[in-house]
C-alpha cells in the first residue's frame, strides 16, 4: 500500500478501538545529522548497520531479533547470515521488503522512511509506492498485514450491513 492507504489502515484500526487499543501508528525513524539519508554502512540513519537509535524497525531487526544486514559496517557484502534468518515470535514479515515509517522524509514531504527486512537497510522512498505496513502500539501488541487488511475489509463489510439494517428499519 502506498503511504497514505497505510495511515488510513491506521486511523481505522484506532476508530475500530483495534485489540482494545486506539494508540496504533507506524514504527518512528528520527532523522539525525543533515537533513535527509546519511547513507553509510554503519552508525548513521540511513543505510546498513544504522544507529538503532534511529528507527524502531531497525532496532527490532539488528537488536531485538538478532539478525545481520546484507553488508558489514566496512561496506562488504554479503556477510555471512544476512538477511531475516530470525523472525522471532512474528508471522508474515516480507524479508525482501520494505515496511513504512510514520516519519515523513524531511528533506521531501512527498517521501517517507522506510526499512527492509530482508537487506537490514533503512532509507527513503516515495510516498506513492507500494510498500508495506507494520502497525505497532505501546505494548505488545502487533498487527500483521495480511490479518490487518482481513480485519479492516470485514469491519467494513459489517459496517455496511449494520447501515443496510438501519436504513431498511430492522435491527
Amino acid at each position: 500500500m502506498n503511504w497514505n492507504t497505510a495511515q488510513s489502515w491506521i486511523g481505522a484500526m484506532n476508530t475500530a478501538n483495534y485489540l482494545g487499543t486506539s494508540t496504533w501508528r507506524l514504527p518512528t525513524v528520527i532523522d539525525t545529522g543533515t537533513s535527509g539519508c546519511n547513507d553509510a554502512y554503519t552508525g548513521t540513519d540511513c543505510g546498513y548497520n544504522v544507529d538503532l537509535s534511529t528507527g524502531e524497525m531497525a532496532h527490532m531487526f539488528y537488536s531485538t531479533l538478532g539478525n545481520v544486514g546484507y553488508y558489514n559496517t566496512s561496506g562488504v557484502g554479503p556477510q555471512a547470515g544476512w538477511g531475516l534468518t530470525n523472525d522471532g515470535p512474528f508471522s508474515n514479515l516480507q524479508p525482501y521488503y520494505y515496511y513504512w515509517s510514520g516519519t515523513t522524509y524531511a528533506p521531501n514531504s512527498s517521501g517517507a522512511w522506510l526499512f527492509n527486512f530482508g537487506y537490514g537497510r533503512q532509507g527513503d522512498a516515495s510516498k506513492a509506492s507500494a510498500v508495506y505496513a507494520w502497525a505497532v502500539s505501546p505494548g505488545d501488541a502487533l498487527v500483521p498485514v495480511p490479518g490487518a487488511v482481513w480485519m479492516f475489509g470485514s469491519a467494513l463489510g459489517v459496517m455496511g450491513l449494520v447501515r443496510r439494517k438501519m436504513q431498511t428499519g430492522t435491527a
